[in-house]
C-alpha cells in the first residue's frame, strides 16, 4: 500500500511539474503593432521585426529567424513561430499591443435580390441604373472559378485607375483569368511569404511556388458572385430556382484574397489579406468568416477586428457573417462596432419533396434531391428504432446514428429518424441509411426543416413535428405501411418570410452586451449562387453535367448580400464612410415579413433585435435614408477605454494623435458612443434613469423637421428630448438625449425603437435594455 500511494504521489507531483512548465514547441503566433505612422518605412519595419524575433529566439536556433507574414501597409505587425516563453517576452515589448496563438477560422458555411428588391416596395428598376462601377469589393474567402459567367466583364469598362492590386498566376490561374470584373487575385499559403536576414544585413522574401486562387472548395466563388456576379439568364441548379442570377451590385468589381481551404482560414493569413486588400484600393472587404462562439478574445486579439479596425481608418468598410452557432444566445461572432455584422434569414422560395403514404395522403417534406422515384411506386416503411442492428440501442438506431442499421431490415426500405441529437448531421445521417441499402431517409427534425438539405440523388425529405407525428401514427395504424419520397420542387411565394435562419447566431454580444448585435440581417438560406462544377459521385443527378451554379446555407451567404448592398450604396453616395453606409442600411431595415406581421425566428415566436439584428436589409431605402449616425474614430477609440484598454495601448492602435481617455471610464459608458442602435447592458429598478445621447446628421432635404414616436417594452419608460429635430441644410447634424426607466420592468431584454420621421424618410434607432 505504501508503495503505491508513493507511485501515485510521484505522478501527481510529476504532472504539476510538468503542467507549470511553459510549452517549448514552437507554434504560429501574431504580433500585433497597431497603427503606421505616416511615411512608414516598409523594409524598415521588416527589419526591426527580424530584430526583435533575434531577440528572443536562441542564436542555435538562427534558422527560426523568420516572418511568416508581414502587416505593414494599413497596420504593422509580423506573424512568426515562436514558444510560449518567446511570445510571453515578446509581449512586454515597447510598441507591441498583443501578440496572439494563430487560430483556424471557420467558414461559415437569384431569387434572393428579387426578394429584397421585392420587400422594398420601390420599382427595382432603379437598382442597377444608378450603380457606378468604380466601387471594388474585396472578397476573403477560398478563392474564385473564373470560367464561371458570373464574372463575365462584357459590358464594363476600363480598371478604376487607383488600384493598386494584382492578379497572382499559379499553377492553375493565368493573369488572363482576370478581367475587368475580375480584376485581382491573390493567394496564400500556411508559409505564403517568408522574410529571412539576408547576409548583406538587409532581408530576402521568399514565396512558396505552388497552389493558385483557384477555388477549391466553392465557398468563395458563391460569396463573390452573391456580392457582385454579372447577371446570368437562365440560371439553376440542375433544373431547380431557374431564373435569372446576379449579385448585390452587379457592376462592381471583385477582388480576390485567396487566404482559406476547406479546413478554415489561418487568422495569420487572414489578417494579411486585410492589409493587402486595403493596400490594393478596395472599398468594401466580405469576410464569411471567424471564430468559434465559444473561444472569442478581446478585440485587440482577434485578426478580424484588427484589420477591421485600420479598414475602417482607411475608409474601407468591412462586413463579416455574424457565425452559424444559433439559436443560442451570445453566440453571435465579429462583433466589433467598426465591423457590420450580419443574421441570416429566409427568402419566399423553397424547395419541397413530398412524401406519398401507401393510404393516399401526401405530406409536404423539405429537401434538394434528384431522385428518380415517381408516385406510382411504394416501398416498405420503417422506422430506425424497429431495424437497429444487433446490440446498438435504440435511440443511436431512431437517430441513424453511424453504424445503427442493421442492413438486412433496412434495405430496399424508407427509414423514419429524427433529429434528437444535433451531433449527428444530416449528411451523416443520409450516408447512414444510403450505406445501409435504404431506398430512402425521412428526417424528422422542426428546427432544421427550414434549410433544405441537398441529398443527391438519394431520395430524401425532411419534416417537422407535426408532419412527422402524421407519418409516425400511419405507421401504427397499418401492418405495411409503405411510402415514396418524390424529387424536389421549387415552392416560390413562401410565407411567411423572411424568417430567422435557426443556426443564425444571436446575440447579445460575448465580448459585450452595451454594442447591439448583430446588425442587421439578410438572405442566407437556399442562396443560389455560382459555384465550381463539382464531379463527386452522389453530388450530381444521373445524366447530368456538373452544375456551375450550386445551393448554399449560412451566414456566409447572407454576409456577401449585405456587401454587395454596401457596394451599391457607395456606387450612389462615393463620399459616404462605412458608418453611414452601415446606419443607412440599418435604420431603413425591414421589421416585417411577406404577410405584413412582425418578423419570425425559425421557432415562430416574434424575432427580437438579438436575434435579427435592426430587421432585414432593404438596399433600395438605404440609398434615401434621410438622417445617418456617424460613429467616429473618437467613438471607437472611446469604446476601447470604457472596454478597459489602458490609455498608452489605445495611442499604439493609432498613430498621430494625442487622444486621451475620458476621465473615470466604464464598460457602462459605451451605450453612448454614437451607434444606429442602442443597448442597455444592465439597468436595474433602483436606477432612477440611464441617459445616452445620439447625433445624427441630415442627407435628405434642406429644410425638413423630423418628430420622434417610441415604440417602449411593458414597464419601461423612455422618453426622447428634444422630440423634434429641425434641419435648414444638407450635412447639418442635430443630438438628442434618451432616457430609460425600468422601474416596474420584468427581467430580463426588452425591445423597442425609436423612430424619426419628416413624412417623406422613416429612421428606427432600435433599442435592447436589459432589466435587473
Amino acid at each position: 500500500m505504501a508503495a503505491l500511494l508513493l507511485q501515485l504521489l510521484f505522478l501527481v507531483l510529476t504532472s504539476l511539474s510538468v503542467s507549470a512548465i511553459p510549452n517549448q514547441t514552437p507554434e504560429p503566433y501574431v504580433v500585433y503593432m497597431g497603427g503606421i505612422p505616416e511615411g512608414g518605412d516598409q523594409e524598415a519595419f521588416q527589419a526591426s521585426h527580424l530584430q526583435m524575433l533575434s531577440s528572443v529566439i536562441p542564436s542555435d536556433e538562427e534558422g527560426r529567424v523568420s516572418l511568416t507574414q508581414s502587416y505593414h501597409h494599413a497596420f504593422k505587425g509580423f506573424s512568426a513561430m515562436l514558444t510560449e516563453k518567446e511570445a510571453a517576452s515578446l509581449s512586454g515589448y515597447d510598441g507591441v499591443v498583443s501578440v496572439f496563438r494563430d487560430r483556424i477560422l471557420r467558414l461559415h458555411t437569384t431569387r434572393s435580390w428579387d426578394f429584397l428588391e421585392a420587400e422594398s416596395g420601390i420599382g427595382s428598376e432603379r437598382l442597377h441604373d444608378r450603380a457606378s462601377n468604380d466601387v471594388i469589393i474585396g472578397i476573403i474567402d477560398t478563392g474564385i472559378w473564373p470560367e464561371s459567367p458570373s464574372f463575365s466583364d462584357v459590358g464594363m469598362g476600363k480598371t478604376p485607375s487607383r488600384w493598386k492590386g494584382t492578379c497572382m498566376e499559379g499553377s492553375d490561374f493565368k493573369n488572363s483569368d482576370c478581367n475587368r470584373k475580375l480584376i485581382g487575385a491573390r493567394y496564400y499559403t500556411s508559409q505564403a511569404e517568408s522574410i529571412r536576414p539576408a547576409t548583406n544585413g538587409s532581408h530576402t522574401i521568399k514565396v512558396n511556388g505552388f497552389g493558385s486562387a483557384r477555388d477549391s472548395v466553392g465557398h468563395g466563388t458563391h460569396t463573390a458572385s452573391t456580392a457582385a456576379g454579372t447577371v446570368v439568364q437562365s440560371a439553376s441548379y440542375y433544373g431547380l430556382a431557374r431564373g435569372v442570377a446576379k449579385g448585390g451590385c452587379p457592376s462592381s468589381r471583385l477582388a480576390i484574397y485567396k487566404a482559406c481551404s476547406l479546413g478554415g482560414c489561418a487568422s495569420s493569413t487572414v489578417l494579411k489579406a486585410i492589409d493587402d486588400a486595403v493596400d490594393d484600393g478596395v472599398d468594401v472587404i466580405s469576410i464569411s468568416i471567424g471564430m468559434s462562439s465559444a473561444f472569442q478574445t478581446d478585440f485587440l486579439s482577434d485578426p478580424i477586428a484588427i484589420g477591421a479596425f485600420h479598414a475602417d481608418q482607411r475608409g474601407v468598410m468591412v462586413v463579416c457573417s455574424g457565425g452559424n452557432d444559433g439559436p443560442d444566445p451570445y453566440t453571435v461572432v465579429n462583433s466589433a462596432p467598426w465591423i457590420l455584422t450580419v443574421a441570416a434569414s429566409s427568402i419566399d422560395r423553397t424547395f419541397q419533396s413530398q412524401i406519398v403514404l401507401g393510404n393516399g395522403s401526401v405530406l409536404k417534406g423539405f429537401a434538394i434531391n434528384f431522385s428518380n422515384l415517381s408516385s406510382s411506386e411504394s416501398f416498405p416503411l420503417v422506422f430506425g428504432g424497429d431495424v437497429a442492428a444487433e446490440s446498438t440501442p435504440v435511440s443511436e438506431a431512431s437517430n441513424c446514428y453511424p453504424g445503427s442499421l442493421d442492413a438486412d431490415k433496412a434495405a430496399g426500405k424508407i427509414v423514419v429518424c429524427v433529429g434528437a441529437d444535433p451531433t449527428v448531421t444530416r449528411r451523416v445521417k443520409k450516408l447512414v441509411a444510403q450505406g445501409a441499402g435504404a431506398k430512402g431517409l425521412i428526417l424528422i427534425d422542426e428546427d432544421e426543416k427550414g434549410v433544405p438539405f441537398d441529398s443527391g440523388s438519394f431520395p430524401f425529405s425532411e419534416v417537422g413535428n407535426d408532419v412527422g407525428a402524421q407519418i409516425l401514427e400511419y405507421m401504427n395504424s397499418t401492418k405495411k405501411p409503405s411510402a415514396v419520397i418524390l424529387p424536389a420542387e421549387d415552392a416560390k411565394e413562401f410565407k411567411p418570410a423572411p424568417v430567422v435562419a435557426y443556426f443564425s447566431a444571436r446575440g447579445p454580444g460575448g465580448l459585450t452586451e452595451a454594442i447591439l448585435k448583430p446588425d442587421v440581417m439578410a438572405p442566407g438560406v437556399s442562396i443560389v449562387a455560382a459555384s465550381i462544377p463539382s464531379s463527386d459521385i452522389g453530388d450530381v443527378p444521373v445524366g447530368k453535367k456538373p452544375s456551375s451554379f450550386a445551393i448554399k446555407s449560412g451566414t456566409s451567404m447572407a454576409c456577401p448580400h449585405v456587401a454587395g448592398a454596401a457596394a451599391f450604396i457607395k456606387s450612389s453616395h462615393p463620399r459616404w464612410s462605412p458608418s453611414m453606409i452601415r446606419s443607412a442600411l440599418m435604420t431603413t431595415a425591414t421589421t416585417t415579413n411577406n404577410l405584413g406581421k412582425p418578423l419570425t425566428s425559425n421557432s415562430g415566436a416574434n424575432a427580437s433585435f438579438h436575434d435579427m439584428g435592426a430587421g432585414e436589409i432593404s438596399p433600395l431605402r438605404a440609398l434615401s435614408p434621410g438622417l445617418v449616425f456617424e460613429t467616429t474614430t473618437e467613438d471607437y477609440l472611446r469604446f476601447l477605454c470604457y472596454y478597459g484598454y489602458k490609455e498608452q495601448v489605445i495611442r499604439s492602435v493609432i498613430t498621430g494623435t494625442n487622444f486621451s481617455c475620458p476621465s473615470d471610464p466604464a464598460q457602462d459608458l459605451i451605450s453612448n458612443i454614437n451607434y444606429p442602435s442602442i443597448s442597455i447592458a444592465k439597468l436595474e429598478g433602483k436606477q432612477t434613469v440611464v441617459k445616452v445621447s445620439r447625433t445624427v446628421t441630415n442627407v435628405g432635404p434642406a429644410n425638413s423637421t423630423y418628430t420622434a414616436a417610441v415604440d417602449a417594452p411593458s414597464g419601461i419608460v423612455v422618453k426622447v428630448s428634444p422630440e423634434r429635430l429641425a434641419f435648414t441644410k444638407r450635412w447639418m447634424k442635430a443630438s438628442y438625449e434618451v432616457s430609460f426607466d425600468a422601474t416596474d420592468a420584468t427581467r430580463g431584454y426588452g425591445y423597442g425603437s425609436i423612430t424619426w420621421s419628416d413624412g417623406a424618410h422613416t429612421v428606427r434607432n432600435g433599442f435592447a435594455v436589459n432589466a435587473m
